[in-house]
């Protein structure tokens, strides 16, 4: 297959209520919609590298420069047969998985129009409805937490992810638990502890959370497996796993019992399938985390989560948690059993609103 044209469009698209994490607030989300022609077909891709270095390193910014500059030069009009091939070509830019992931979306979505199979099928996904949760942010008190926690509560979701931070953690996190102590429950500090002061944690010990999420530094496997060895509840990694080779590592040092798997995040789809491979070998549960995706985004991380090995829910709510306006026509919906339906229709099985899509784009750029 030859990709002859690259389109990128900078979104910038509204949330419906402000999301707060460790590292800041949001209250609308920055992105990058890919793409890419092949003939007749177009296939859509989704960088979900931010408009601020929280998370990552990665910005819309610098992704649409590695794009433009880089990679799409190393795909444009060059015989590609596979995802992996592709891989192979980016191999010369060190780094940037988030947009190098954008770009291979769009590839598994061209080859999934081309041979009439939706991304389920060619990733050889067992489930046709996946397992979901949702992500709280930080509130303004334990109260409001759990008032908010009631609200999704009665939407129908099953299990729950808050937010923690030093000073933020104990409190709101035994406020849920005593307001609901059956809840499937986990809390995700996105690296705001240190090793010396990760001592709060000890007490979340005696909550029955699913899994403590990322607490320590992205680079620091080591002091997760110190930390590991102290805490009963397992430990998941998250900003840490940027590859196969890294999942294997932080399990072979007992660094985490959990990885949740972020396509955008370890540099696309089919590095994304490895380490649900790797980890499934070693009887390992992965789940599918977020970034507050548009619904084209979304679709990919449904595919993904429908392989056998993603035995707990994702954070791949429906699409009326995230925006006031998504960008595609499908709209993802929650099923009453906490689940939702992965798209059948060829690639992704997305298609676009192009009214919606002008509303909220910033900048434009075909690269022929």
């Amino acid at each position: 297959m030859k990709i002859t044209q690259i389109n990128l469009r900078h979104l910038r698209m509204t949330l419906r209520t402000p999301f707060e994490t460790s590292f800041g607030r949001s209250e609308s989300r920055d992105c990058i919609l890919i793409k890419a022609h092949a003939g007749d077909l177009v296939g859509y891709g989704e960088c979900v590298a931010d408009a601020e270095p929280g998370y990552s390193y990665e910005t819309v910014q610098t992704a649409w420069h590695i794009i433009q500059d880089y990679l799409a030069p190393a795909m444009l009009s060059q015989d590609i047969r596979a995802p992996q091939e592709l891989q192979e070509r980016f191999g010369f830019v060190r780094g940037h998985p988030m947009a190098k992931a954008g770009l291979e979306m769009a590839l598994w979505d061209l080859l999934g129009k081309r041979e009439g199979r939706s991304l389920r099928e060619m990733f050889g996904g067992t489930q046709e409805r996946v397992s979901v949760g949702v992500s709280v942010g930080l509130q303004a008190s334990p109260g409001a937490l759990v008032e908010v926690v009631g609200g999704y509560l009665a939407q129908g979701y099953r299990r729950v992810k808050i937010k923690i931070k030093p000073g933020r953690d104990t409190g709101d996190t035994l406020a849920v638990r005593q307001a609901y102590p059956e809840l499937r429950l986990q809390v995700d500090a996105n690296s705001a502890y240190r090793l010396e002061t990760a001592q709060a944690l000890h007490q979340l010990d005696d909550l029955n959370l699913l899994l403590i999420e990322q607490p320590l530094a992205e680079d620091d496997l080591w002091d997760h497996s110190q930390l590991q060895k102290r805490l009963r509840t397992p430990i998941c990694l998250d900003e840490s796993i940027l590859s196969a080779r890294h999942a294997r590592q932080a399990l072979e040092m007992n660094a985490c019992r959990v990885i949740n798997i972020k396509a955008g995040r370890v540099g696309g789809l089919s590095e994304g399938l490895a380490i649900h491979n790797l980890c499934r070998e070693r009887g390992v549960p992965v789940w599918c985390g977020g970034m507050l995706e548009t619904g084209v985004g979304r679709a990919s991380n449904l595919a993904l989560a429908s392989l056998p090995g993603f035995t707990l829910p994702g954070d791949i709510s429906a699409s009326e948690r995230y925006y006031l306006e998504d960008i595609t026509q499908e709209r993802f919906t929650l099923n009453p059993d906490s689940t939702i339906d992965v798209p059948g229709g060829p690639g992704l099985g997305v298609s676009l609103e192009p009214a919606a899509l002008e509303r909220a784009t910033l900048a434009e750029l075909s690269i022929p």
